[in-house]
């Protein structure tokens, strides 16, 4: 019995030692696996650098997640750099990289490349080698200048808009090219899983709701001419980098009580309630909010109602219980702003999307504002790119053919237009900081006194 009991205790500790390896194992090959990038963190001072071709060159969604950091951290000072080139691919964005992205000592890049570079037909290994390769230089690049990059699934190719346009465009182009860059953003997301890097999904929801709307209006897009998103559909691309980069969703909440002998705050996030006055059906408080909503421009609302953006990424949220049941409308220093009954305001209302809140009229401001700086500066200075990398292909060309005028004539007006580079881009950068500066002075939230009374229904 003795030794049937040694034997037994000699099996289970070889049973048990090799349990424990197999956990050290497990856990050490877990350990080697990457994490992908949770979120990011911009301070005062940070530089984020957006990289891309001619999507990028818009100025559209890459103003628009500008606009958030502009509303939400009014006091953080970020840089923010457009790196966009229209017809550009991962091979063109290397040759400028040293000036465009590393100059400016980023601690984010985000890269939308990929359009291009499949050539709008089918797959075709060749040219996805070649993308496959200068990507990973990229990535290398950025993170030898001390960058943390943020790769972007390219975005969607509309065939029906293609078609629309054009309905002899070839079916090679309009029905596989949404396919491949779908391959070609998986890929992306393989890389990012293995280095342990940002991620953002620019493609899914585009699809996804173009397809939805597309049950109501089989002509819907947010892609005209089947390749560039428009305002709406940039607004969806913002809001996909906001979501992916783990950015507060939440602007400020505030719950009161109401008695018939006071009021008082019972919570408060994001914000100060003070000055607080009121009982039974009526109340009175002043509200200073630590940020603004997120706020587009006109153009770009119809993308951002269809993702919900104020409620998905930018509430406002407002509690008020103790009220006795009826009707009760809300004002913002003397202005009606809506009217609620007793039962809405016990549960929370959201105050992002009200026209008459001046927190979102403040923040609309902003909004016109930075659209002045991206259209004034931004957009000229990736102008003057352009014109840099035609003048580079202009002389490729002409290195084939230099006896053609038409391509001389090409090379020395381009010649002319960049002849103080240096200089113009310096000027066109103190005209985005000038404009920029002009944000910091008014994106601090102003407080709100607000009033909330019985009326009649």
């Amino acid at each position: 019995m003795h030794r049937q009991r040694c034997i037994a205790g000699l099996v289970f500790a070889i049973c048990l030692g090799t349990l424990l390896s197999v956990v050290a194992a497990q856990e050490k090959e877990a350990a080697e696996f990457a994490r992908p990038l949770a979120s990011i963190e911009l301070n005062d001072g940070d530089t984020f650098v957006f990289l891309g071709d001619s999507i990028t060159h818009q100025c559209l969604y890459t103003q628009y997640f500008e606009d958030y950091f502009f509303t939400r951290y009014p006091d953080v000072r970020v840089r923010f750099h457009n790196a966009g080139v229209g017809g550009d691919r991962a091979a063109d964005a290397l040759i400028r990289f040293e000036r465009d992205v590393a100059h400016y000592k980023p601690k984010y890049v985000s890269i939308l490349l990929g359009m291009n570079d499949g050539g709008y037909r089918p797959f075709d290994a060749g040219l996805f080698q070649r993308y496959h390769d200068d990507m990973l230089e990229l990535l290398r690049q950025i993170k030898d200048c001390g960058a943390t990059p943020i790769l972007m699934h390219p975005t969607m190719f509309d065939s029906r808009a293609a078609y629309m346009r054009n309905p002899n465009t070839p079916a090679d182009r309009a029905e596989y090219y949404n396919g491949v860059l779908a391959y070609y953003g998986a890929w992306l997301r393989e890389v990012a899983y293995r280095e342990g890097l940002g991620y953002v999904d620019m493609y899914s929801w585009l699809n996804q709701l173009t397809f939805s709307q597309r049950k109501r209006d089989p002509k819907f897009t947010v892609i005209p001419d089947a390749v560039h998103p428009g305002p709406a559909g940039q607004a969806i691309m913002a809001a996909a980098m906001v979501r992916d980069l783990g950015l507060p969703d939440q602007v400020w909440k505030a719950e009161l009580l109401v008695t018939q002998r006071n009021a008082v705050v019972v919570r408060m996030e994001h914000c100060i309630v003070s000055d607080v006055i009121g009982r039974n059906d009526r109340i009175r408080f002043t509200l200073n909010a630590l940020a603004l909503p997120w706020v587009l421009p006109e153009e770009a609302l119809p993308g951002a109602r269809l993702v919900q953006l104020g409620h998905r990424f930018s509430r406002e949220t407002l509690r008020v219980r103790g009220l006795p049941p009826g009707l009760y409308e809300l004002r913002a220093n003397g202005q009606p702003v809506g009217r609620f009954r007793a039962e809405q305001l016990a549960v929370g209302i959201e105050l992002q999307d009200r026209d008459a809140w001046p927190l979102r009229q403040q923040a609309a401001q902003v909004a016109q504002l930075n659209k002045r700086r991206n259209e004034e500066a931004v957009r000229p200075l990736r102008n003057l790119w352009s014109a840099r990398k035609r003048l580079r292909l202009v002389r490729a060309a002409l290195k084939q053919n230099p006896d053609d005028t038409a391509l001389k004539r090409q090379e020395e007006s381009l010649k002319r237009r960049l002849a103080d580079f240096e200089q113009q881009i310096r000027a066109l950068e103190e005209r985005a900081a000038s404009i920029e500066d002009e944000i910091y002075r008014i994106n601090n939230p102003r407080p709100v006194r607000v009033e909330i009374d019985r009326v009649k229904e």
